[in-house]
């Protein structure tokens, strides 16, 4: 690990502040806002990432969770992940996001981690993680090392020839599901971005994953109102069953009336270069009658643009077969 300068501002202001003006004096130095540090300070004991100053959050009044006047969710960048699955608008609104949440980690780790640093998780890939490996996303014009190695746990929705790398998350699964809203602050303004239109494709630059500009501070998430009378559910299939990523996720919200789905939400983990809105499979599943053939094609749609790797081939009859019977599980409830 590197040394570095260490911050700890009380207000939002002022972190955005220091950020900016730590930016100009270093000359684009890199700079990290730091809340929960379970995956930052990894990556710094690895040299992955160096930076030269680290912005304590602790301090700021980011912590709440309020209910809107319209009916919806206000979620503050500093709360804890065991804080926000327990929480009572949570578990009786939106417990998708609560079971993506309780299907992370570990509870240690939940309690420490935080909203904001669960939005920009990065990603576990073995090459990103070894500086002696190449990686684009790490140090753009290396090369992708997972396209001809070890690639299992890789991506196949969203790649490119320059990175395969799997977003990790599962909150982000589910708050993409939500069609969360993302609050963003920086020195000179604010501004907010739906959760789909937050992270990038790696496309020719997987070094950068997000809009977020150097000293922009997410300040909170917000979540619509539930649609009347939805179900939703997160089913999560991985090689053990706690304390590992997903090999593929889903995260489905539907309303049923009359025998037909009127709404449907559905985000894919563990298979995605970001986490994976599928509009292809709420498509197939407007207007339809429940039924496992209607799940089965929804989820056929949902994988249509796959492109597998030499070892992850599986995910997608693996998807196929998570987003099929999730869909099950929530229609059998609706």
């Amino acid at each position: 690990m590197q040394t570095f300068e260490f911050t700890r501002p009380s207000d939002v202001t002022s972190a955005a502040t220091a950020a900016a003006s730590a930016k100009t004096a270093q000359q684009g130095a890199e700079i990290r806002f730091i809340a929960g540090g379970t995956t930052l300070i990894d990556l710094m004991k690895l040299n992955v990432e160096q930076p030269h100053m680290l912005i304590d959050l602790n301090r700021l009044p980011l912590g709440d969770v309020e209910t809107l006047p319209e009916g919806g969710l206000k979620i503050g960048a500093m709360v804890r992940n065991s804080d926000l699955a327990h929480h009572p608008a949570v578990l009786r609104y939106y417990p998708v996001l609560s079971q993506a949440l309780l299907s992370g980690a570990s509870a240690q780790l939940r309690n420490k981690a935080t909203t904001s640093g669960n939005l920009l998780q990065r990603t576990r890939c073995m090459y990103f993680r070894d500086t002696t490996m190449p990686c684009n996303k790490r140090e753009p014009g290396s090369g992708c090392g997972a396209i001809n190695g070890a690639n299992r746990m890789m991506a196949i929705l969203g790649t490119s020839e320059h990175c395969i790398a799997t977003n990790p998350s599962d909150m982000n699964v589910a708050l993409t599901a939500l069609e969360a809203t993302i609050h963003i602050q920086n020195a000179q303004d604010t501004r907010s971005v739906p959760i789909n239109e937050f992270y990038l494709l790696p496309g020719h630059t997987p070094q950068r994953e997000t809009v977020l500009e150097p000293g922009d501070l997410i300040t909170h998430v917000t979540l619509p109102a539930p649609a009347a009378g939805a179900k939703s559910l997160y089913l999560k299939l991985r090689d053990r069953a706690s304390y590992e990523f997903a090999l593929a996720s889903a995260a489905v919200i539907v309303t049923v009336e009359n025998n037909r789905i009127n709404y449907a939400r559905v985000a894919l983990g563990g298979v995605g270069t970001k986490p994976w809105r599928s509009q292809e499979a709420e498509q197939a599943l407007a207007g339809v009658t429940p039924s496992e053939d209607r799940f089965r094609a929804a989820a056929e749609a949902a994988l249509q643009g796959a492109r597998p790797q030499s070892q992850n081939g599986f995910k997608i009859e693996l998807t196929k077969r998570c987003l099929t019977h999730a869909l099950k599980l929530a229609t059998q409830t609706a």
